[in-house]
């Protein structure tokens, strides 16, 4: 059983917090694990405290917060394509008031440190730049802009004695053999030998694997130089869409595609699947916003943290991927 201090992890049963428990379990920390649902069987190792409630729930977090020494706060509603207008508020509730509940209770309570997850969406389009924490910021979805509202509400948090309270940590796009959303499609369709490329693969885009995340917060938990920053957090590269295809397919085992098809044509194609299927309501097999998501350029620079923290990422492109279709192909997944 672990001695060290406690660390209290709102969202740890969402796609990437069993890593993160992971990670603190093996460095020795002692965990209690907060979030809406009670986790599976065998998600989290021996001695994790579990605790079931809402970030948006003062009573809950409060109670949560009891005897802590430093929160990670992943819990947030993620993004999604198309949020209808009606969902502003509920990310606002979550992301926003989420945040603000779990500051305002550490605050109380004497916690020495608040990581607070965050994404690398609070940029928007990167209009062909490398980005990087002084870049300006310019989130074009729901999720981006409350994400932005977010940081600013934990930056802007002190402890009892005046010092910074939160870290936050930009990560670019987290993928895993447990993280669901556009990768997880993509390596589906891939393994069935189902997918042509749109475009010619050379937008660029940031990722980051699950379980380097669980060693970044390792990092930055307990580190001194962390305390009031802000840093994006990445493998290190910027990697073009066919790199990615290339590296999921040999860990795969196929051949990548060899044809792709021109942007311009199917973004018409799609938006008439999308004028048709609403006549049935049904719901379009590809949307304009779907192709665009995937042309989109995203280059954002992680040296940063990795030079004031020594943070270094284990996983490259190539091992990330094999060692997620490994873990995938276990759980049949794939």
């Amino acid at each position: 059983m672990n001695k060290g201090p406690l660390i209290l992890l709102t969202g740890a049963t969402g796609a990437v917090g069993p890593r993160v428990v992971h990670a603190l379990n093996c460095a020795g920390f002692r965990l209690r694990a907060f979030s809406l649902d009670a986790p599976k069987a065998g998600m989290f190792p021996p001695y994790v405290e579990v605790v079931i409630g809402d970030v948006v729930n003062e009573a809950d977090i409060v109670s949560a917060m009891q005897g802590v020494d430093a929160v990670v706060h992943m819990a947030a509603l993620l993004h999604i394509v198309n949020p209808p207008p009606e969902m502003r508020e509920k990310y606002v509730r979550v992301n926003v008031g989420g945040t603000a509940a779990v500051v305002d209770a550490a605050i109380k309570a004497g916690v020495q440190r608040v990581v607070l997850f965050s994404t690398i969406a609070v940029y928007g389009a990167s209009g062909g730049r490398v980005l990087d924490e002084m870049s300006p910021t310019c989130p074009d979805t729901f999720y981006g802009q409350t994400k932005l509202d977010a940081e600013k509400v934990a930056l802007n948090a002190r402890r009892t004695d005046g010092a910074p309270l939160t870290t936050v940590l930009r990560f670019g796009a987290i993928y895993g053999s447990r993280i669901k959303g556009n990768y997880e499609r993509l390596t589906n369709v891939l393994s069935q030998k189902r997918f042509i490329p749109v475009g010619n693969g050379l937008n660029r885009r940031t990722l980051i694997y699950d379980k380097d995340v669980g060693r970044a917060v390792v990092q930055v938990v307990s580190h001194p130089a962390a305390a009031g920053r802000l840093y994006n957090v990445t493998d290190g590269g910027f990697h073009r869409m066919n790199e990615i295809i290339e590296a999921i397919c040999l860990a795969l085992g196929r051949k990548p595609p060899r044809f792709s098809l021109p942007v311009g044509p199917m973004r018409t194609v799609a938006g008439l699947l999308a004028k048709g299927a609403g006549v049935f309501g049904r719901k379009a097999p590809i949307t304009r916003e779907t192709i665009d998501k995937y042309t989109e350029d995203i280059a954002v620079d992680g040296s940063l943290f990795q030079k004031q923290l020594g943070f270094v990422p284990q996983y490259d492109l190539l091992a990330g991927w094999k060692d997620a279709v490994q873990e995938m192909k276990r759980s049949g997944d794939l």
